[in-house]
Order: C-alpha cells, then structure tokens, then sequence
C-alpha cells in the first residue's frame, strides 16, 4: 500500500508532466478530435445529396454537422461533473468508446435520418476530449499562462480543418464516400493508446468532489452566480456561432456562389490557416498586454470586419468578386481565433474550484446554442453569402457587447490593464 510521501510525489510527478510539450499537444489531440469529426466529411457534402437523393443545392446535409453538434453539446454537461468525482482519464476513455461506436456505426448507416442519429451519438462521444481537455488545462494552468496555453492549443489542432478536408478529398478518390468515417476511428483509437501510456491524471483524489445531487448543485450555482462566467460563456456561444454558420455554410458559398467546389478543401484549408494566425498572434500578445485589453481589442476588432463583409455583402447584392471574399473573411477568422480561448479563460477563472462542471456547463451552452445560432444562418441561404455575413456581424456584435458591458476584468493584476 503507498505511503502518504510516495501518494504525494506521484501528485507532484503528474502535475510535472501535465505543463510540458507534450501535455500541451494531447490537449490539442483532444480538442482536435471533434475538428476532425466536422472538417473530414466537409468534402463529401456533394456525394451525400446525390447518395440520399437530394437537390444539389439542398442545406439538409448541414444537419450532419448541427447533429454533431448537439452531441457534442449534451455530453460535457455529463462529463464534466463526473470527471470532477471520477478523475479526467476515466471520462476521457468512456467518451472515446462512444466516439469510436457512433463513427463505425455512421459508416454503416444507409439513410440520411440514421447517419443523423448516429452524429448526435459521434458528438456525444467527442465531448469527452473536447470539455475535459478545457477542466484539464484549468487543473494545471491559470490566468494568462492558461490563456497563452490554450492559445499554442488552438494553433496545434488548426492543422485538421487545414489538411482534414485535402484529407477526405484523398480519401475519396479511393473508396466511397463513408471511407472518411473511418479515419477519426483510427484517431480516437491513437488518443486512447497514448493516453494510457502517458497522459498524467490533473485532479489528484484529494481534490475530487461528490457527484450527489446536492454537490452538483451547488457546482452548477457556483457556475450561474458568476456574472464574468456567464458574461463570457454568452461571448463564447455568439462566435461559437459564428463558427458553426461558417462551416455549414462554407461549403455551398465556395461551390454554390463563386462556382469553385472542386476546390473546397484547398480554399477551406488555405482560411483556415488564418485561424492559427490568430492564434499564435494571442499566445504572443495575452501576456504582453494582458488578458482584459486583449479582449477588448479583440471583440472591436471582430466587429469592425464582420461589418466590413456584411457591407460588402449588401452592396454586391450577396455575390461579390470571389477574392474579396476571401480577403474579407481571412481578416475576421483572426479575431475570432483570438477571443475564443481568451473568453473561455475569462470564464472559467472564478470557478477553478468547480472546474469540471464549469467545463462541461460552458460546452455545453455555447456548443449548443453556437450549432443552433449556425443553423438558422445555415437554413437561411439563399444562394449568396448575405445571410452569413448578417448572422456573423450580428453574432460578434452580440458577443462584443457580452464582453465589453457585461463582462469584467479577471485573472491576475495585469489583466487589468
């Protein structure tokens, strides 16, 4: 049986590795494992209307990507809390396994209302890396270093929506079109693996919490009586928005619009790349000018360029020249890359002590409420890119003033400059 001294350098070892590089990248891996999920099967968008049947121009294949979403969304109000009693590893192996079934069995699946189905399971299981990943990184980070680290996180796992459409593309010259399924199998399958052999556990037993009723309500009211965590849990849900809208979108604006769909994954990926821009330019900049300013900046910023593609958008009657739009939108991606994990560390740094369920709460809201907010502006296509660039300013616009009135200094004092 361990001693207390030996229990207690085993606590110290694994907080050791969970602030190197490689802790660093099994975050991203975890965050990425949803990307994945989402970006890979972008390609197969135009196979999936002909195999079910459907117009060309037809946004009932965006719910591949909503049901995921929603998936995602409800597991890590589960994961959370008891990731806080049980510890992150366990949780993180349980949502793996869901993620592998629901991706086998939506390979298998012959119907669009199955394949559906089988997303919103896919998304449940993607919950796992993706909350605890955020719980993780609060366990061993804080502040500005947590904002800078979660930054190097989000640059790191931009590479999938990069390459993960050249990928599926690759893929499907291939096989069928449900070949793209497959590949986050073999990801989540690696994770595991890795995981096992060498993912330190972040929530030492002694700082584990009851998953009795009355705990967990006590956590959630710890969470809703934050006005910063609430504050900046609306922000992230808005650009989460944003986000959503975009990648439902994207795909039937660069084939439907400009008429250049064979060349989705290269245009998808090259924007994307702007992402990790955004991010590399945050983790060099949060400590430097602190996390508040940042924040401010960064929320004037993302509206000052959604305006531009919203005015742009009504002044060519939704269809500009094919590389304005590209200009304009590699410009905003930025400033959303940069307020995302700034505003995700803003709100989680009063409820350290519940950082499980703070995690899972904050997800869930703004993976659910983004997905929602990104199929209304998906639904609303009209063969132009004005109903997006409308949803994406009034999206920022609403997540700028979450930020800018409702939301307040944090962290530590030089946050507040």
């Amino acid at each position: 049986m361990a001693t207390t001294s030996e229990m207690v350098l085993t606590e110290e070892r694994a907080r050791s590795q969970a602030t190197g590089p490689e802790f660093v990248a099994m975050l991203a891996t975890c965050m990425a494992m949803a990307a994945l999920s989402i970006d890979v099967v972008l390609p197969a968008f135009g196979d999936m209307r002909e195999s079910f049947g459907l117009a060309a121009d037809s946004t009932r294949v965006s719910w591949v990507i909503t049901a995921f979403f929603l998936g995602l969304a409800v597991g890590q109000v589960v994961y959370g809390p008891l990731s806080d009693r049980f510890g992150r590893k366990p949780m993180l192996f349980v949502g793996l396994g869901i993620y592998v079934a629901g991706a086998a069995a939506a390979a298998l699946t012959t119907s669009l209302p199955a394949l559906i189905a089988c997303r919103v399971l896919w998304g449940i299981g993607a919950a796992a890396p993706r909350s605890l990943a955020l719980a993780m990184a609060r366990d061993s980070f804080e502040g500005e270093r947590m904002a800078r680290t979660m930054s190097h996180v989000m640059a790191t796992f931009i590479l999938v929506p990069v390459f993960a459409p050249l990928i599926g593309s690759g893929l499907m010259a291939l096989a069928p079109w449900r070949v793209v399924f497959w590949l986050p199998v073999a990801a989540a399958v690696t994770l595991g693996i890795w995981s096992v052999l060498r993912m330190p556990e972040t929530l030492p037993p002694a700082e584990r919490r009851s998953v009795a009723p009355s705990a967990l309500f006590e956590a959630a009211r710890a969470v809703l009586r934050s006005r910063t965590t609430l504050a900046y849990g609306l922000a992230v849900t808005c650009l989460f928005g944003v986000m959503t809208s975009y990648i439902g979108s994207c795909e039937l604006i660069i084939d439907e619009v400009f008429g250049y769909g064979d060349l989705f994954p290269v245009i998808f990926g090259l924007l994307a790349l702007t992402l990790g821009l955004g991010s590399m330019l945050n983790a060099a900049l949060v400590t430097r000018f602190g996390l508040h300013r940042l924040l401010r900046t960064g929320a004037v910023y993302t509206v000052a360029t959604a305006s531009l593609l919203a005015v742009v958008a009504l002044a060519t009657g939704g269809e500009p020249p094919f590389w304005l739009f590209c200009v304009l939108v590699a410009v905003m991606l930025p400033g959303i890359a940069m307020l995302i994990p700034n505003s995700n560390t803003a709100a989680m740094a009063p409820v350290a002590h519940v950082a499980g369920m703070a995690a899972a709460l904050l997800g869930t809201v703004s993976t659910g409420g983004g997905a929602l907010l990104g199929a209304v502006v998906d639904s609303a296509f009209d063969g132009s890119i004005t109903p997006f660039a409308l949803g994406a300013l009034a999206f920022a616009s609403l997540a700028a003033a979450s930020i800018i009135v409702l939301g307040r200094p944090v962290g530590s004092p030089s946050a507040l400059r």
